[in-house]
């Protein structure tokens, strides 16, 4: 990696954090704070432009980087850049006039829209080349599910923030050697992000809001879209399975919930994996650590399994796969017994519904 990448990562880290205090006084003179409902923790009024800081810090010193180092093309990358800041401004519009969900998704449709017919999307599964048609609709499919899956997690403080920032991480030293814009994009994007976490650490002073989840949830869908090393190429899509299964799985848990409920896909509650580790007995740090740490074991075994052939890769994927859908079902049904019980407490004769 070239001195530039390092400087301009530095960089962002510093901007990112001394437009955190701007961002909130800004917030806070115009009231623009964090709607509480259903599926929200936090009380009072707390800000929700973080993306703002995260988004302008990445945007500045990316472009920085690629105009001084001429190594980088920034032609390569135009639609990310494109499609990411279409993304971002209208979440921005939605965290200040709250859009309605189908202007939402045409938005979400149109910037996906431009990556994938540029050329960016999955090829091939496991060696198994995916015919044209299949593939477009299969990476549309994958950027909304994701898109919003990130919005979805972005419930506890930090969260969101560790996620992406691990994926990024992960991605910035799999893409060394073979996609240096990627390299640049990643540790630049963490390094953004870095600096908002210093704010939204546990207790949260900002939060980042529908603009800066979907616009990370988009960037972690997109970027492994560009092919890069053989290697990470054929378990590509089971390695982006893995490193997203927190907020995949929470996300589809969600819908099913909703659609076994019968209640609009996009409706908050408090069911989701961060409720259920604080109803279990676990602080907001705590359960935030806990969810680092799985996610941290995820990240290494992602980077060991590119060193593994092909199929042995697949194997150690499948198996740490298995290993998040026991964990998050270890989870659901602890979380159920204590509902249950807390239930019975209450009133003997009371029914719990199952959730």
């Amino acid at each position: 990696m070239k001195l530039s990448v390092y400087l301009f990562t530095a960089a962002a880290f510093l901007l990112s954090v001394v437009m955190m205090p701007l961002i909130i006084k800004f917030c806070k003179f115009y009231s623009l704070y964090d709607t509480v409902n259903a599926r929200k923790i936090h009380s009072g009024n707390v800000p929700r432009l973080g993306g703002v800081g995260i988004v302008i810090s990445f945007i500045i010193c990316a472009v920085a980087c690629f105009y001084i180092d001429k190594e980088l093309s920034f032609f390569n990358v135009m639609p990310l850049f494109i499609s990411g800041i279409i993304i971002f401004g209208f979440g921005i519009l939605d965290d200040i006039f709250e859009l309605r969900a189908i202007i939402k998704l045409c938005v979400q449709i149109l910037a996906s829209g431009i990556v994938v017919f540029n050329g960016f999307r999955f090829k091939q599964i496991l060696g198994l080349q995916l015919p044209y048609p299949v593939g477009i609709i299969f990476t549309f499919c994958w950027v909304l599910v994701l898109i919003n899956a990130y919005n979805l997690i972005d419930g506890l403080d930090g969260l969101c923030g560790i996620l992406s920032c691990t994926v990024f991480l992960t991605l910035g030293f799999l893409f060394l050697g073979s996609f240096k814009e990627g390299v640049a994009i990643c540790f630049i994007l963490v390094a953004a992000i870095l600096g908002f976490l210093v704010f939204n650490w546990p207790p949260a002073k900002i939060f980042m809001g529908d603009g800066g989840s979907q616009f990370l949830g988009f960037m972690v869908a997109t970027i492994p879209l560009y092919t890069s090393s053989d290697r990470f190429e054929f378990n590509k899509f089971l390695i982006m399975i893995l490193l997203v299964s927190f907020p995949l799985f929470d996300t589809i848990a969600a819908i099913w919930r909703r659609l076994r409920d019968r209640r609009p896909i996009m409706s908050p509650d408090r069911l989701h994996l961060h409720h259920k580790l604080l109803n279990l007995g676990y602080n907001k740090k705590s359960a935030l650590y806990l969810i680092l740490a799985v996610q941290i074991l995820i990240c290494v075994t992602v980077y060991l399994s590119v060193y593994f052939e092909g199929r042995k890769g697949t194997i150690l994927i499948i198996v740490a796969c298995l290993f998040m859908f026991g964990f998050f079902s270890a989870v659901h049904y602890m979380n159920r017994s204590v509902l249950s019980k807390n239930a019975h407490e209450n009133d003997p004769d009371d029914r719990t519904p199952e959730l």
